[in-house]
């Protein structure tokens, strides 16, 4: 049983590391550095002191954050304990089997063993399956449906990176059902005309850098935009009305 244990606290610990990052997402932060800062978070390490000030700055992400570190820990002692409680002869899963499904016993000395490689191989697989891209991007978008159906966090819809003189900056804008770009290409979505030149587009955890006037704007998606703030306000930023 710990062995069951231990493979189901790791495979609970990927994917709440997941949860973490597309909630810090829908909080505004790019896809990578949330990914970064949801394992720092869970795990207790990678922090600097200007990616600690991303967290504490904001307090949808001080939320997220704390909810991570108190579920790492939990999960650590978990690990630890399930590891301990595997080494030990007596209680080895596959002693207990032997006994009852095996014409031999196990020695108690090799059991230990034995149940550290199927451990270590459950650490191997569980890896692999959550290093695969096409699962991972299967799994986020639905954990970001999924988060955002719930309402806990509340996507930022307009975020301004860096505000210029004379009004311009760049921007993150998401783009909604309504929004008067949406389901157009680029061409067609005019916005060049309007003074907004679209730097990226971020869909799901693929960016799509300097895409050309032929890239389809989707529902969901997110424009890095350069232009005047008010104008991608107007132009970009309309969002589903909620009921």
């Amino acid at each position: 049983m710990s062995v069951m244990l231990f493979v189901i606290v790791l495979v609970a610990s990927f994917m709440i590391v997941r949860v973490g990052a597309v909630a810090f997402q829908l909080t505004g932060l790019e896809w990578s550095l949330a990914k970064f800062q949801a394992l720092s978070c869970f795990s207790g390490t990678g922090f600097t002191t200007k990616e600690a000030e991303l967290i504490t700055g904001n307090k949808q992400r001080r939320r997220i954050a704390s909810i991570l570190m108190v579920l790492g820990n939990a999960g650590l002692v978990s690990m630890i304990a399930a590891i301990a409680s595997a080494l030990n002869p007596q209680y080895t899963l596959l002693a207990k089997l032997s006994e009852f499904f095996l014409p031999f016993s196990i020695p108690g000395g090799l059991a230990p063993w034995i149940n550290l490689g199927i451990i270590i191989l459950a650490v191997y697989l569980v890896y692999r399956v959550f290093m695969n891209r096409k699962f991972l991007s299967k799994l986020t978008i639905l954990l970001r449906r999924k988060i955002v159906g719930t309402k806990i966090f509340r996507p930022v819809s307009f975020e301004e990176l860096l505000f210029l003189t004379g009004g311009y900056g760049v921007s993150r804008i998401d783009v909604g059902q309504s929004s008067p770009i949406a389901n157009k290409t680029l061409a067609e979505s005019r916005l060049r005309k309007k003074d907004i030149t679209v730097l990226a587009i971020v869909r799901a955890d693929t960016t799509l850098p300097n895409p050309d006037a032929g890239t389809e704007i989707l529902p969901g998606d997110e424009l890095i935009s350069f232009g005047k703030m008010e104008n991608m306000r107007k132009q970009i930023g309309a969002t589903d009305k909620k009921n």
